[in-house]
């Protein structure tokens, strides 16, 4: 990822939180944070000023002094981490609040207007950048801000006592004033200019390692959710083949990873050890020619140490700075997708009129091909609606379209105002939870019909085993046979009362004379309803009044067929 595309990604995902209006309370914590990471950059400043009189009285054997200055640094400890465990202990509830409103933000944005729906093909594994990516933009964030400021902060401070502590040296008849302060700037700037050149390759391999584990965990997923179809298929070997094949990408990556990390942390702990030697060979010349004593030598190697160590932050910092890159790679063009896929828009006008009206609909596949020109059809209340034609000719894409889910086509579809409508796919969708959340799906469980009219229901569709099994959490869609699915769905038709049902093929898992039952209760319990399927069986014939058969090449025909 470019450099500039990158600090632009990293912006738009940080700005919204901070603009929210959440924007008093998360600043007010982040200056919290901020000041007690200032508050120990002061005490570490004490700290080494409490080397050097410690350190002198030792070497002049100072026995008076000595447990007063180690009550000193006691005090200095004990306030040290206090505030170091409340400043982490902060960050984390800013975390915690920062990850939950954009979490919130994201989920919001992912399922609203099915967003959700159009981004299947676009975006691998949007439940991972949701769940994992956002957190580690949060943590990784925070992190490397605080810990930036601080070691800005760090280097003002020790800076400045480094400078006058290394005094000047004398090269070529030029005089060097706080010579150290400029060596450590010097060695600092080098080693994070080449930890770039050693660890550049980490952002590319961290952001591929993130995906190949997501893949080789979906495709598990996937045999769970379709164990009973593999099983009968006794398709084992070729989903190891498959697992085998994603997980070698996992641990082909891996290994790159290993390798690159290897060579960034020879790199990395070589620096740390020569900036432990480096103050030491400095300031030894001062120091045997007693210009200072241990004290001062203590004191310099000290504040060296510490404004390195705040220079060399990107250098040990980059492994966390490749991850961000990484996170912010996936999280920005997941955000560009959702943004992609709610400027997709229908074209077709929703309107009003007494009765289902269709009026000049044109649907296409987003390939360009058409699938239907200008259907134009009236059809009148409680009456019914064949939708016919070979297998990929376009039913159930003009059963989403009437649903308002697909965004390839346009023209005008009218209904009667506060019309309530209820859609019913071939394979019904049960959600985790208990039996009666299934079955008043998508309502809430609260606002969910007595017992009694729930289990009364279940009868109506022949489900009576089901009816003491209500407050049953379990994966239902694992433990019901698609048969009784597809009936739980036309109970929840019951339990919602629409004006109009579309189906599509949702009786292709019924026997014929439980189908006829099943379109009989619909008429006898709601005999104003209007209702379209979708479906292949010529015993659907005579439970409609009308026939829509499509071509798959745009062309349709209408005819009454009785019913």
């Amino acid at each position: 990822m470019e450099t500039k595309k990158l600090f632009r990604g990293f912006w738009l995902l940080f700005k919204d939180y901070w603009l929210s209006e959440d924007k008093w309370k998360a600043r007010g914590l982040l200056a919290v944070v901020i000041a007690m990471n200032f508050a120990i950059v002061y005490l570490l400043v004490k700290i080494n000023e409490w080397y050097k009189v410690f350190y002198d009285a030792l070497q002049n054997y100072e026995a008076a002094s000595f447990w007063p200055l180690i009550g000193q640094f006691s005090a200095l400890a004990f306030l040290h981490i206090i505030i170091a465990v409340y400043a982490v202990y902060l960050r984390q509830m800013l975390q915690i609040k920062w990850r939950t409103w954009m979490t919130k933000n994201y989920l919001a944005a992912w399922t609203g207007g099915q967003t959700y729906y159009r981004l299947q093909d676009s975006t691998d594994n949007p439940d991972q950048r949701i769940s994992e990516d956002i957190g580690q933009f949060v943590g990784l964030t925070l992190q490397l801000i605080i810990g930036f400021l601080r070691q800005l902060t760090t280097l003002a401070a020790f800076g400045v006592v480094l400078w006058e502590l290394s005094g000047s040296i004398t090269i070529a008849g030029l005089v060097i004033p706080g010579y150290m302060f400029w060596f450590s700037f010097i060695y600092s700037g080098l080693g994070t200019f080449f930890a770039h050149k050693v660890g550049r390759r980490l952002i590319d391999l961290n952001f591929d390692q993130q995906r190949y584990e997501a893949d080789f965990r979906f495709s598990m997923m996937r045999v769970r959710e379709n164990s009973e179809s593999i099983a009968f298929y006794r398709g084992e070997a070729s989903e190891m083949e498959g697992f085998n094949l994603k997980f070698s990408n996992v641990i082909k990556n891996y290994w790159q990873l290993m390798k690159k990390t290897k060579h960034l942390n020879f790199y990395v702990n070589g620096y740390a050890q020569m900036a432990i030697l480096v103050p030491l060979l400095m300031a030894a010349p001062r120091y045997f020619s007693k210009e200072i004593q241990l004290g001062g030598l203590m004191q310099i190697s000290s504040a060296f140490g510490r404004v390195q160590e705040a220079l060399s932050f990107f250098v040990d910092s980059y492994d966390t700075l490749a991850s961000l890159a990484a996170v912010i790679n996936r999280l920005a063009g997941f955000t560009e997708h959702m943004n992609d896929a709610q400027k997709i828009r229908s074209k077709v006008t929703m309107a009003t009129a007494p009765e289902l009206q269709i009026a000049d609909l044109n649907v296409k596949l987003p390939t360009g091909r058409e699938l239907l020109k200008k259907l134009s059809l009236q059809l009148q209340n409680a009456k019914s609606l064949l939708v016919t034609g070979s297998s990929g000719c376009g039913k159930s894409t003009l059963l989403r379209t009437l649903a308002g889910i697909w965004a390839y086509a346009s023209g005008e579809i009218s209904l009667p105002a506060k019309s309530r409508v209820m859609f019913l796919p071939q394979k019904p969708y049960l959600p985790l939870g208990t039996l009666r959340r299934a079955l008043i799906y998508p309502a809430a469980e609260k606002d969910a019909p007595p017992d009694e009219k729930l289990k009364q229901t279940l009868k109506l569709v022949d489900l009576p085993a089901l009816t003491d099994k209500l407050d049953v959490a379990d994966d239902w869609s694992r433990i019901l046979s698609l048969g009784e699915q597809q009936r739980l769905a036309f109970a929840r038709v019951l339990l919602s009362a629409p004006d109009y049902i579309f189906l599509d093929e949702a009786t292709s898992a019924l026997d014929e004379p439980r189908e006829l039952e099943m379109y009989e209760l619909l008429r006898e319990k709601m005999p104003e309803v209007t209702i379209v399927s979708v479906g292949h069986r010529s015993t659907l014939f005579k439970l409609h009044d009308v026939e829509l058969n499509l071509d798959g090449a745009g062309n349709y025909t209408l005819r009454n067929i009785g019913g």
